[in-house]
Parts: structure tokens; C-alpha cells; sequence
């Protein structure tokens, strides 16, 4: 594994995202143990991790996936504190296209953290990594999740059934994308 990659992009002066090393397993177990039931309510995975070795197994599994140029994750780090996650779950090289994923801790939501992120993630997509399509899956009744792409200009595609099990049911989840024509043209204005 080459965990010695740094990549890093700056937010603004309190926040950057950073490439998810395995010194972070400690921060984001305690991240995730803090929000449990919160995170439990719309991520899967929160019941297999119950120890700071399944945080570690999970940068672990980040940093094979950037090894086989398959994506990455990035921990999002505000006023120098792990505060979530975000990263690119897949990436079709091919196609030119990838899907963001993100997830923020309860006690920092409501301060835009995760707009600047994902606008961050977006523009690295399409600026360095030459994309031409971001996708966000959210799961339909997780409103908060969706406010972000909606926020972003995403466009809503629609609804994909029964799409992820969440513990006692399956969630559908709203697709939205973004094309880089349309990222640029709305942007255009705000540079």
C-alpha cells in the first residue's frame, strides 16, 4: 500500500480535506462512536465498526482503493479536528464520471462544512481529474444529505429502489448529477 500519498485541498482557512492516513483510525472511530446513532440512521456500515481497528481496516480499504486509481477518501478536517469524510466512491475512467460520498459528524452540521467539501471534491473532479459527470446518491427521506447537492445545482435524475439496506429495511436513493458544462456555466459568475 502506498500510504505515504498526501493529497490535500484547501477549503478556506479553517478547513482543508486530507487524504485518510492510518494515523487518523483513532480520530475517526472516535468520530463515528460519538455519532453512532445518529450516523446509524442512513450509513450502513456503523454497526461493523466497534473498534478503532474497523477504522483502520476502513483507510485501509481507502487507500487500496487509490492504489488501483479507483477513487480515494478524504477526512475533512475543521479548525484542526476530524469532522467527517468525504470521497469518490468509484471512478469510471472511461466514462469520465465518478459518485461522491460524504458523511459529517452531529455536532459540526449547520456550518456549511459539507457544501464547501463536496464544492472542493467537485472541483478536483472536473479541474484535475478531467471527469466530465459527478454523481450523488442520498437516500430519499435523508433530507439533509439531499439539501447539499441541491444546494450545489446537482440535477435531480431520479429515484433508484430499494438500493441499500439499512438494518431493517432497504432505502431507496435519489440520483443527482452534475455535468462539467453545468458546473462551469455556474460558476462562471461566482469567480
Amino acid at each position: 500500500m502506498n500510504s505515504q500519498r498526501k493529497i490535500i485541498i484547501p477549503i478556506n482557512d479553517e478547513t482543508e480535506l486530507r487524504l485518510l492516513q492510518e494515523s487518523d483510525a483513532p480520530r475517526l472511530y472516535v468520530l463515528t462512536n460519538a455519532g453512532r446513532a445518529y450516523l446509524r440512521e442512513w450509513l450502513p456500515w456503523v454497526d461493523g465498526t466497534r473498534r478503532v481497528e474497523d477504522s483502520l481496516r476502513f483507510v485501509h480499504m481507502a487507500t487500496r482503493q487509490l492504489d488501483d486509481n479507483n477513487g480515494f477518501h478524504m477526512g475533512i478536517w475543521y479548525q484542526g479536528e476530524l469532522v467527517g469524510v468525504i470521497g469518490y466512491n468509484y471512478v469510471s475512467w472511461p466514462k469520465r464520471q465518478t459518485e461522491l460520498g460524504y458523511w459529517l459528524g452531529q455536532a459540526y452540521q449547520g456550518k456549511g462544512l459539507m457544501t464547501a467539501a463536496c464544492r472542493g471534491m467537485i472541483n478536483h473532479a472536473f479541474d484535475e481529474m478531467n471527469m466530465l459527470r459527478v454523481e450523488i446518491h442520498c437516500a430519499v427521506g435523508n433530507q439533509k444529505s439531499r439539501a447539499i447537492p441541491e444546494r450545489l445545482g446537482f440535477v435531480e435524475e431520479g429515484i433508484r429502489t430499494q438500493t441499500e439496506w439499512l438494518y431493517t429495511y432497504f432505502a431507496d436513493s435519489v440520483v443527482y448529477s452534475m455535468s462539467v458544462q453545468h458546473w462551469q456555466e455556474q460558476n462562471k459568475t461566482e469567480k
